[in-house]
């Protein structure tokens, strides 16, 4: 079978043939003994004057199908195969052959982290190894077959940020990012089922691959950011192949094609008037935090006030209990303060934000700082006692002091993670050291042993630091860079390629 496999692959990859349909095979059921078929499609695949399936059975690769004398349906060249068969028979070709079939003996590793994490160093001591694509699973992940090592891998184009391909997950089905589809099928059209070679450099901690892909002097993931079918990510700035990715993203970029069809440049961020203060006096003080969102800001609650929310809440739901609103009878307008059902089935303040259509109505909790899409039947006004007048809106919009986010998806994603999992519905101290565009910069201290949370994600490697240079915050940003500075020593999480970044001086071109 892999002989034959091989055989095809090497003979008819990337060439052009000649297809002479000969019959078409109805489907046919299963029966106790057989199982079912589609209709088939049988053809003479020929190239270059040789029929390819006489070159198999010459080779003792493949064996001709009997027929009964009055079925015709069957090759045109079905004498020419009988032929070839017993040229294949008589010469011991292949199958045919006495002595011992060869055993192919293939270790597939993908996703066998254990096995993976053993493999790695020979893969990258190797430098370029050659392989063959098996199949693509999406623009930027493939697996492979290396056959020098005989075994089967799963690989990740390093470099990029490849739009993702519709999957399975749990709860149903995350939808295909726009060009997923183009950049899978440009892949497939250029390496699938052929010889290539690939530089291993690392793996992630599913036990795949990550690496860059050559095929005939190209390298695969240039040609897919070439073509505006993927971004450049921050982790190839170590890599040799950076400038040429980065020149042919920002060409992509000014022809606005495909992924970047809709791209707008940033606005240049103001300047941020320096405090005068000499000396950072902390003021710490409890606060409950409720929500966090995926750009890493978060709400808060004061705990000084926590006790006149509770009480404004139970009185609001016995009113609503005893005089419970017409449903439907609300009519939701952006901006307007209302009351609205969560999915617990309780009542929330809530800020109407947008209004699609009576079915899809978006409100923000501002008690507690979540979003959500609601129909309007969920919604009803808000009585004035309980208005923004008699209780200001609890929940207030903070971000983390000092620190940066990276820009990449899974590693923000990370981020993300360990803050919901450390301090959401939990309380902490918090001191605002500095103003920003959208809300105070912060820095948040756990209540029971006031270590710094924003400290404590720089010494795991999941952020970067932002320098700030008021004189009175030094002290501060000292703290923060010698961990940042450990972090990237122990190459821990963003750091585990080194320091991706050319210097941290504006002057070096590091923008923030």
């Amino acid at each position: 079978m892999f002989e034959a496999r091989e055989f095809l692959r090497k003979k008819l990859i990337g060439k052009k043939v000649n297809v002479t349909v000969d019959y078409i095979r109805a489907a046919t059921g299963s029966g106790e003994s057989t199982p079912a078929f589609p209709e088939r499609t049988c053809a003479t695949v020929t190239i270059g004057g040789i029929n390819i399936a006489e070159a198999l059975v010459s080779k003792g690769l493949a064996t001709v199908i009997r027929y009964r004398q009055d079925d015709d349906q069957r090759s045109s060249h079905y004498d020419e195969l009988l032929a070839a068969e017993a040229r294949a028979i008589k010469n011991g070709k292949g199958l045919h052959s006495k002595k011992e079939v060869p055993i192919h003996r293939v270790a597939d590793i993908s996703g066998e982290t254990q096995k993976a994490k053993q493999f790695l160093p020979f893969l990258q001591r190797a430098g370029r190894s050659e392989a063959v694509v098996e199949h693509v699973f999406s623009g930027s992940r493939l697996k492979l077959y290396m056959p020098k090592e005989t075994c089967l891998i799963t690989f990740l184009l390093a470099g990029i940020e490849c739009p993702r391909s519709a999957r399975n997950i749990p709860g149903g089905t995350q939808v295909a990012e726009p060009f997923s589809d183009e950049a899978s099928r440009f892949t497939k059209e250029l390496v699938l089922q052929r010889e290539v070679e690939v530089e291993v450099e690392s793996m992630d901690k599913a036990g795949n691959f990550i690496g860059w892909l050559h095929i005939e002097g190209l390298n695969l993931s240039v040609a897919l950011v070439e073509n505006a079918l993927s971004k450049v990510h921050f982790t190839a700035e170590r890599s040799p192949y950076y400038k040429t990715l980065v020149s042919a993203e920002e060409q992509c970029r000014q022809r606005k094609e495909k992924i970047w069809a809709n791209y707008e440049e940033k606005p240049v961020e103001e300047v941020v008037h320096l405090s005068e203060e000499k000396e950072r006096v902390p003021n710490y003080r409890p606060v409950f935090v409720t929500e966090i969102s995926d750009n890493l800001h978060f709400y808060a609650q004061d705990v000084e006030t926590g006790a006149q929310l509770e009480s404004l809440m139970e009185t609001m739901r016995a009113e609503i209990a005893a005089h419970p609103p017409v449903e439907g009878s609300y009519a939701p307008r952006r901006g307007d303060y209302c009351l609205a059902k969560f999915a617990d089935g309780e009542w929330y303040r809530a800020r109407v934000e947008k209004v699609e259509s009576p079915a899809k109505v978006h409100v923000f909790y501002i008690d507690y700082g979540n979003r959500e899409v609601v129909p309007s039947t969920r919604l009803a006004a808000m009585p004035p006692a309980f208005s923004t007048r008699t209780l200001p809106a609890q929940a207030t919009e903070y971000t983390f002091a000092f620190i940066q986010v990276p820009q990449d998806e899974d590693a923000r994603a990370d981020v993300v993670d360990c803050i919901v999992r450390d301090i959401q519905n939990s309380q902490c101290l918090m001191n605002v050291e500095y103003s920003g565009a959208t809300c105070p910069h912060v820095t948040i201290q756990f209540g029971d042993t006031k270590d710094d949370v924003g400290l404590g994600l720089v010494k795991e490697g999941l952020v970067m630091v932002d320098v700030r240079k008021e004189k009175h915050l030094q002290k501060m940003v000292t703290e923060y860079l010698n961990s940042q500075e450990s972090a990237k020593s122990a190459r821990l999480n963003i750091w585990r390629y080194g320091d991706f970044r050319a210097d941290d001086a504006d002057e070096f071109g590091y923008s923030r």
